[in-house]
């Protein structure tokens, strides 16, 4: 396989990445048996990271993992995926670019950053296919035939881990760290601040965020300074959204004593004792999907799939290692949430 001077080969790799076994389902599609094993040998897979990178134990560790389990369950070769780790500005385009121009079917852009440049390279390679997470669909709700956006019901997990804060904050007042400010991040603030004020109205929540760039999904420093802040003025909880900054928030949580949660992937390791849970937001669900779209011959051009509580794209981590933290009456009252959300009885708001 050739490596490229900003490309990593997979089977150089040797990180193991956690993704929740106990967050409550394990995708969209059922399970792949020996029946499938292989079909995938021939597809071939390219996949550029957002801000930060592997190893943020979070939103890109998460479309990693979908990578290993299509390597596992469908056969897909080590040899026929090829991924490039983030770079400043225009280098997104050029990686999608380097990517469509060599022998790859499928293309990811891990990131709502990869929107417009996503819909400018798919123009001009119109036989490949490519799926962008958090892509910002264009006002028509158009997306060209080769162009897939896979898209979050953020909202929904953020209500019940919210709901789940308000019912265990004993100084009712809880915080949010956000990376960048913009609509899809306000989307986890609001499903919060919705979740912990159905859960106590007498709870108030201090927001805060990391900045107005790209920078602001990578600054644990900065994670740490506002998570200190946020805790100095009597917070106990502080639940992130905010990438690899999100260490930062952990770093602070233990230094105070207090809990936070983790996003997109399960964080418990990043900090054990005081990630109370983590929301989890199954990129590598939507990645493994499209992958099996793609080798089955149904690829969705043209559609955006919405993964919510429904449909196993969200939900919350509750597991034997952090279920001591969160009693068994609070559990209930959550689960309770959900379905009250699932079945439409709850509509979690995005603003």
């Amino acid at each position: 396989m050739r490596i490229r001077p900003i490309v990593v080969a997979l089977s150089a790799l040797c990180l193991v990445v956690l993704v929740a076994a106990g967050c409550g389902g394990g995708g969209a599609k059922t399970e792949s048996t020996g029946t499938t094993a292989g079909k995938g040998a021939n597809v071939k897979v390219g996949l550029v990271f957002d801000v930060g990178g592997r190893g943020d134990q979070s939103f890109n560790d998460a479309a990693y993992a979908g990578l290993e389990r299509a390597m596992k369950e469908l056969g897909v070769s080590q040899d026929h995926i090829e991924y490039i780790e983030p770079g400043e500005g225009g280098d997104r385009e050029s990686a999608l670019r380097q990517l469509a121009a060599g022998e790859y079917d499928l293309i990811f852009g891990i990131g709502f950053l990869f929107s417009d440049d996503i819909l400018a390279v798919a123009k001009d390679f119109p036989t490949k296919h490519f799926a962008c997470v958090d892509m910002n669909v264009p006002e028509s709700g158009e997306l060209p035939a080769n162009v897939v956006a896979l898209k979050f019901k953020e909202e929904e997990g953020s209500y019940l881990v919210g709901a789940l804060s308000g019912w265990l904050t004993k100084s009712n007042k809880v915080g949010f760290v956000g990376g960048m400010q913009i609509p899809l991040i306000k989307k986890f603030e609001a499903g919060y601040v919705a979740g912990v004020k159905r859960a106590n109205p007498a709870a108030t929540v201090d927001v805060k965020y990391a900045g107005v760039d790209g920078n602001a999904f990578k600054n644990p420093t900065k994670g740490k300074e506002l998570a200190l802040a946020v805790y100095g003025n009597g917070a106990d909880i502080i639940y992130h959204a905010s990438g690899s900054t999100g260490l930062g928030v952990f770093e602070a949580a233990n230094e105070k004593g207090t809990f936070a949660i983790g996003v997109d992937s399960d964080q418990h390791s990043a900090m054990p004792g005081r990630v109370l849970t983590s929301m989890i937001k199954r990129v590598d669900v939507a990645v493994f999907d499209t992958i099996e779209d793609q080798i089955d011959g149904t690829f969705p051009g043209g559609q955006t799939h919405v993964f919510g509580l429904k449909e196993k794209g969200v939900d919350y981590v509750y597991d034997e290692r952090n279920k001591a933290l969160i009693p068994d009456d609070v559990h209930a009252k959550v689960e309770a949430l959900r379905a009250e959300i699932e079945s439409g009885t709850i509509v979690a708001p995005t603003e």
